[in-house]
Parts: C-alpha cells; sequence; structure tokens
C-alpha cells in the first residue's frame, strides 16, 4: 500500500529545514503536542510535524515531567520548536490547554505523542482555508496505525453533522482536526474535568454553538496509533464511557432536532452507508462491512 509506506518513510525520515515560501500567505497553525514518557513514539510525532514543512507552523511540545529519555528527544529538536516545557501538571488535557494559551496561531490542534499527521496534511488545511478563511473547525479522516507506523485501518470523515455527533459518537478526529483559536478564546477550553472525551466534548460543545462552522477537507489524514500503552487502550471501557454518557446528555438538549434517538442512531447509519454509495467508494464499504462481519 503506497499511503502505508509514504507515512512509515514520513515519520522516521530525519528532518532538513527548506527554505520556505511566504508564510503570510498561509494560516498560522499551532500544534500542540502533550507529552509524558512516551520516548518510544515522541520523535516520530515530531517529524511528522516538523516534515510537513509548513511556512507558518508554531509548534509547542507540553511534557508533564517524563523520566525516560524524552527530554533528550525534545531538545534535538528544540531549535525548531516555538517552546517546551517540562514540569508536573495536572495530566493531558492540563497540558494541552497550557500550549493553547501559549498558542498565536489562527487555528490550534493538538497531536498526542504517539499520534501523527501524515505527510502533506497541514497543507490540506491551507488549501482549505483560502476557499473557506471563515471556517470554525477543519477536520479529515484518520488512519489507525500499530506501533511500526503500519497503516491498519482508514476512517474516512464525512460531512458534519451536531445530532450525528451527540447520538452516534465522534464524528471528527483530534488526529486530524484544527480549530479556530478565538473558538477557545470565546467557549472555553478543553474540559480539564475530563480524562477520556475531551476531543469528543470539544467538537460537541463547538457542534451545538449557532455559526460555528466545520469543513471536511480531503487528504488531510492524522493517525491514531494502536499500543498497549495508550491511554485509549487502558481506560476506554470505563471512564471513556461514562463520561461519553455525561457529555451526550450535557449537550443533548441544545439540538434543535426533537427527534430522539431513535431516529438519530438510524439516520446516522444509513447517512454513512449512503454517503459512501453515492461516492461509489464500494472498496472501502465492503471493507467497513467485512471489518464488521469479523468483529461478531
Amino acid at each position: 500500500m503506497a499511503a502505508a509506506s509514504s507515512l512509515r518513510t514520513f515519520v522516521t525520515q530525519p528532518y532538513s529545514p527548506r527554505p520556505q515560501s511566504d508564510g503570510l500567505r498561509y494560516p498560522k497553525l499551532t500544534v500542540v503536542t502533550p507529552s509524558y514518557n512516551q520516548a518510544a513514539y515522541l520523535e516520530r510525532t515530531i517529524l511528522s510535524v516538523l516534515n510537513q514543512q509548513y511556512p507558518n507552523l508554531e509548534y509547542f511540545i507540553i511534557d508533564g515531567g517524563s523520566t525516560d529519555g524524552t527530554l533528550d528527544i525534545i531538545r534535538k529538536y528544540e531549535p525548531y520548536l516555538a517552546g517546551w516545557v517540562s514540569e508536573k501538571d495536572r495530566g493531558q488535557t492540563d497540558a494541552i490547554n497550557k500550549g493553547f494559551r501559549m498558542a498565536t496561531g489562527d487555528y490550534v490542534a493538538f497531536q498526542n505523542s504517539d499520534d501523527v499527521f501524515a505527510p502533506d496534511a497541514l497543507l490540506r488545511v491551507a488549501d482549505a482555508w483560502r476557499t473557506n478563511p471563515d471556517t470554525g473547525v477543519f477536520y479529515g479522516g484518520m488512519y489507525i496505525i500499530d506501533e511500526q507506523d503500519v497503516i491498519l485501518e482508514t476512517m474516512k470523515a464525512l460531512p458534519f453533522c451536531p445530532e450525528c455527533q451527540i447520538y452516534e459518537g465522534m464524528q471528527v478526529f483530534n488526529q486530524s482536526l484544527f480549530i479556530r483559536r478565538s473558538l477557545l478564546e470565546t467557549h472555553g477550553m478543553l474540559d480539564e474535568t475530563l480524562r477520556f472525551v475531551i476531543d469528543y466534548e470539544i467538537i460537541a460543545r463547538l457542534g451545538v454553538q449557532p455559526g460555528v462552522s466545520f469543513h471536511q477537507v480531503s487528504d488531510f489524514w492524522g493517525g491514531f496509533r494502536v499500543q498497549p500503552d495508550a491511554k485509549s487502550s487502558t481506560i476506554a471501557n470505563t471512564v471513556g464511557l461514562t463520561e461519553h454518557e455525561q457529555v451526550k446528555q450535557k449537550y443533548r438538549p441544545m439540538l434543535k432536532s426533537g427527534l430522539g434517538s431513535w431516529f438519530w442512531s438510524r439516520y446516522c447509519r444509513l447517512r454513512k452507508l449512503t454517503t459512501f454509495v453515492f461516492r461509489g467508494d464500494w472498496a472501502y464499504i465492503r471493507h467497513r462491512f467485512g471489518l464488521r462481519q469479523s468483529r461478531k
């Protein structure tokens, strides 16, 4: 698979800065990486950001006081960072918000210290911004990758639907997400009372706000890494489910639609199927159907 080979190369090739074009023609993008004892993967995350060669990038690494060699990796790339800290914090969400408060970009994102961007991801956001400059949230698809950067699965995004976000679950993946920074100033930073569903909550919160526009960007990919120590591997079935239900109950009354869970749970599944049918994406439909069958 060409994409798999390209991704593996991209996140491991040494960084070599290139002469940049006029950065003013690009929106300023801020990426924040929260980090804690993920030295095995952190360098690949950093390379996936720097190797974008994006001409108007601001990159922060916020470390929680790692003791596993992380600081040596950060110092290696310090000349290319807008800033970094390593100090005890209150967890991942606190670290991300700390970076967001330091940010000066037009749009902000967070990429965890074991996840990655695919090649040209940030340029795809800039391309979309030029034709949609008032967009509040840009987002794209997601690769699921393993510990060796092999793509295991592709998750394609759909046009945003706030009802599907609330009733079905995540419609937008934080690995391929940029939020206009001013929206966080208006509607608040990430919810630090949550441990697992911070991305689901901020998208739900922004999704029910009038006037906040979402734009799906084609070929804008982030990579979510499946690995034994990932937070999603350790608390998904306990903390994750409880927090998800709390967020759902909080924002469901803010939806414009009076239709309930019975309708929207069915509509969202049908919408997903018909979207890919109309696109003629038969390979993806077969893949997703085969995946569901294999999990029965």
